[in-house]
């Protein structure tokens, strides 16, 4: 089971779509920014930067409210400004008409749609796009060959995950996920019996990873989510979780040789020396050959 923002994608999206209703997108984005400048999270960051690259002058704000799993909310110049996922009356549900028709057609492309309102009056949208992570199709292609069943976990809406998700490879999708939620979906696969590989790098996947039969964090990830992980990968993307879990295979393999190898000089040579049929020299020499076998096959796992 994955996480997507950060772990499957770059983690580091960007804006490419603004609509206003006025058509006035650069106030869109002025009044997005000046909110979302309080939040942490890799989306608001995001709107953050593109109206620092066209060099807009942020408002000052009160009263912040960051909405987990929904987004954040704070009043500017007397009104309150909501910027976050769809809110249908705001919006209209008609997806062949008006607001509802762009957010359907942004959706489709895997781009994660951000809502902005002001007194619950729609203003206009910004699409975010986060790009997979190189190598993280190919992780997925060599997890499913190695019979394993691959989850992506998100909290983007349907169509986003799914465009996302088809990019990927993946065909078990669970979206709209919030935040607090992450560790229930651990918990039902547990209940059905099913030993769960959960890999996250947030702040909310820490529940998740310790609760996972097997957690890895990504090293590049929050620290609380490196603290709760089993494993922690230091360096690298989606690829490095095949990896780590082909070399735990071998190394258990090799354990098990080891043992092996490691009992059954004892289990011929005893008897025969209980009954005088075995020169000591060659005991020894049986002895030590035990612990060269054993370290030069642990020895296969640089290879």
């Amino acid at each position: 089971m994955f996480d997507k923002t950060g772990t499957l994608t770059e983690g580091k999206p960007v804006v490419t779509d603004m609509v206003a209703v006025d058509g006035k997108t650069d106030e869109l984005l002025q009044l997005a920014a000046s909110v979302e400048a309080k939040s942490e999270h890799p989306l608001a960051q995001a709107i953050v930067e593109r109206a620092r690259v066209m060099n807009l002058v942020l408002s000052p704000i009160e009263g912040f409210k960051s909405l987990a799993g929904q987004g954040v909310q704070a009043v500017v110049n007397g009104a309150i400004i909501a910027i976050g996922k769809v809110e249908e009356r705001a919006v209209g549900a008609d997806p062949s008409i008006g607001p509802a028709r762009d957010i359907e057609k942004f959706r489709h492309e895997g781009k994660t749609v951000v809502t902005v309102s002001l007194g619950g009056k729609y203003l206009g949208l910004i699409a975010i796009a986060d790009a997979p992570k190189k190598g993280a199709k190919e992780a997925v292609a060599r997890l499913l060959a190695e019979g394993l069943d691959v989850i992506m976990l998100t909290g983007d809406h349907t169509l986003t995950a799914n465009a996302i998700a088809k990019q990927l490879g993946i065909e078990h999708v669970i979206a709209e996920v919030m935040p607090e939620d992450k560790l229930d979906q651990v918990k039902k696969l547990q209940a059905e019996g099913k030993k769960v590989l959960f890999v996250g790098d947030g702040i909310n996947d820490a529940p998740a990873l310790t609760q996972a039969d097997l957690g890895i964090a990504m090293g590049t990830g929050s620290d609380i989510a490196i603290e709760s992980g089993h494993m922690v990968l230091v360096g690298g993307g989606p690829e490095k979780v095949v990896d780590a879990l082909m070399l735990t295979r071998q190394t258990y393999a090799v354990i098990k040789q080891n043992l092996f190898w490691a009992f059954i000089y004892n289990v011929i040579g005893i008897p025969l020396a209980a009954f005088g049929l075995l020169n000591p020299i060659i005991a020894s020499g049986a002895m030590a050959f035990s612990s060269v076998s054993v370290v030069m096959n642990s020895l296969r796992l640089r290879r």
